[in-house]
């Protein structure tokens, strides 16, 4: 009998403190699986425009409901001026201001920091923006007290990453960017009728783009045009399978069905609705068991082009490889994501 046996305050305290130390500090998602079989196994920052396209935030509830994935930090960034979605001069202000009102409804406020990154895009591609939401990134860059690997995800511009790259380049080898943006390769599809040469969130910041495309040696997954027009949800199911899956379910369809309200006023959109930001759930919290990637996703390794400052392409023979996907599981994002908030809301 040892001697902790006759002392049992004592002793569980001792065992409190021994389980404390031996799971994982983060308290970022609700346990929808009741159990302690999926664990984190990577880290994640989300940097998406969430006051603009409803997508993003779609895609922010799908991450932090996904057990796999240690969401670390979420910074909401700037827009395209004048793009009708949010004409204030605080976009990021607000984006971040949209991303805790998320927290708050799926009770979460306080489990993930929350930063506001840059309101105006960068001057040039050399020439850093300020913010705590770049500072954060080099932070988790950084770190050694992590064997997670860190994905940034970006469903917007590349602001704050192109600057944080610009600050301290030794991130470069220490994360993976994924990226939804950028038009469609010619070797991989044709453009969709009546397309826009330059593509939306390429254009909210050029020179951010030219910077991780032309002047750094990040690891780079770019979901173009052609791949994230892919993830189209019918109006039938986001009634049938999100409204009134609870708070969390009536939010999202209520911020979607906003949009579609407003947008029908000017262009008949039909009965479904891209939820463009999504696959970046899709390529981190869903890659494979064994031998972890994306593996029921298609993906093409091509030499990273030059970013014009027109924001076009430009072959560039000498460029690194990088992940271009063409072809996304866009059936596994979205039943996950159903399955999900239905566990969530039980």
């Amino acid at each position: 009998m040892s001697r902790l046996s006759t002392l049992p305050f004592a002793g569980i305290s001792l065992i409190f403190l021994l389980f404390a130390t031996a799971v994982p500090l983060w308290a970022q998602q609700v346990n929808i699986f009741k159990n302690g079989l999926v664990q984190p196994r990577m880290r994640v920052i989300v940097d998406n425009d969430f006051s603009g396209d409803p997508d993003g935030m779609f895609q922010l509830a799908h991450q932090l409901l996904s057990p796999s994935v240690e969401v670390r930090g979420i910074i909401g960034s700037h827009l395209k001026a004048g793009d009708g979605f949010d004409n204030s001069k605080t976009q990021a202000d607000n984006a971040a201001g949209k991303a805790k009102e998320l927290l708050e409804i799926m009770k979460m406020t306080g489990n993930v920091p929350v930063f506001a990154g840059s309101n105006v895009g960068m001057i040039n591609d050399s020439t850093p923006v300020k913010s705590k939401a770049v500072d954060f990134i080099i932070s988790e860059a950084m770190r050694t007290d992590s064997k997670l690997p860190l994905y940034v995800v970006c469903g917007a511009g590349l602001t704050e990453i192109a600057s944080a790259l610009l600050v301290q380049p030794a991130i470069a080898s220490k994360l993976t960017l994924i990226w939804i943006g950028g038009p469609e390769y010619p070797t991989l599809a044709v453009p969709p009728p009546n397309f826009t040469p330059l593509e939306y969130n390429l254009g909210i910041d050029i020179n951010a783009a030219r910077v991780v495309f032309n002047n750094s040696s990040i690891t780079l997954w770019q979901v173009p045009r052609n791949a994230y027009r892919q993830a189209l949800l019918p109006y039938s199911e986001l009634l049938l399978k999100v409204k009134s899956k609870g708070r969390l379910g009536d939010y999202l369809t209520q911020a979607l069905e906003g949009l579609m309200g407003r947008i029908v006023k000017y262009v008949n959109i039909g009965e479904t609705y891209i939820l463009g930001d999504s696959p970046l759930v899709l390529l981190t919290a869903l890659q494979s068991s064994f031998e972890a990637d994306p593996s029921s996703s298609r993906y093409a390794l091509l030499n990273a082009p030059i970013i014009t400052h027109q924001g076009l392409y430009q072959y560039n023979p000498k460029g690194r490889n990088i992940r271009v996907y063409d072809s996304l599981d866009i059936q596994m994002m979205f039943n996950d994501f159903f399955a999900k908030i239905e566990l969530y809301n039980r």
